[in-house]
């Protein structure tokens, strides 16, 4: 099917791009860390695979993401506003029954807004683990360092793979430094209170963001599934969007 992609002005006007496929209940998808959402959810064939399997999918690309806007301001990022701009997007899209995932940084994301009043039928964590959830400030510094060495940076280095993906996806270290500094922290008893019905979809060589098991234990209703591959690698595998198709359609 085809992609349509449309723009959406967010609670303060920062303008996001919109990336929709297929007809049916409502899907909302959010991609990882200095990614977009063709990376993410269109080149490998996943948002394909659920609006085949009857879904309507939207994805947006996350502020100073892909094709939506990277305002170098930092009055334009405050506290958590991936958060707002997700919550915006839910209320403009009106569906009382939709659900919602992410991978990784979209996984975080989707997390906080299942504590911020964000109420999906069910919700995918995909590319995260219980330890993903709190302690940014590590990850933090992490990203912060590899935007500081990215012309300097030599292959071994630690930060090398996250220099070369931010280069290809010609992320704006600006607005992406000022972003990295929003996050906040789930503690395990927060996310313990989540009831949706959760899964937690991750490779099977994949703890960059801790332990998946622990998360899928922690929630009232998850339940762990395992994928091949790496953090990386796993969103390229066709069983990515099988799992999610195999979750969302029953």
């Amino acid at each position: 099917m085809p992609v349509k992609t449309w723009n959406f002005r967010s609670f303060d006007g920062t303008n996001l791009k919109i990336h929709e496929t297929g007809e049916g209940p409502l899907v909302i998808l959010l991609h990882g860390l200095f990614s977009n959402a063709h990376t993410n959810w269109i080149k490998f064939g996943h948002a394909a695979a659920l609006a085949a399997a009857g879904f309507r999918v939207v994805m947006p690309d996350l502020r100073a993401h892909g094709e939506s806007e990277a305002p170098q301001d930092r009055s334009a990022y405050p506290d958590d506003v991936l958060v707002e701009d997700a919550l915006a997007l839910i209320a403009y899209l009106d569906q009382p029954i939709y659900d919602l995932g992410g991978f990784s940084l979209g996984a975080r994301t989707t997390a906080k807004l299942l504590l911020s009043g964000a109420a999906p039928r069910r919700a995918i964590l995909a590319g995260m683990g219980l330890e993903g959830l709190a302690g940014w400030g590590k990850r933090q510094d992490f990203f912060l360092k590899a935007i500081a060495l990215k012309d300097t940076a030599k292959r071994g280095d630690p930060h090398w793979m996250a220099i070369q993906f931010m280069k290809s996806q010609k992320i704006d270290v600006v607005a992406a430094a000022c972003l990295l500094t929003t996050f906040s922290d789930l503690e395990p008893q927060q996310v313990a209170t989540i009831t949706a019905e959760t899964l937690i979809l991750c490779g099977s060589e994949d703890r960059d963001n801790g332990d998946p098991v622990k998360l899928a234990e922690l929630l009232a209703a998850g339940q762990h599934v395992a994928i091949p591959g790496t953090h990386m690698s796993s969103v390229t595998k066709a069983e990515m969007s099988q799992e999610m198709v195999r979750f969302m359609a029953r």
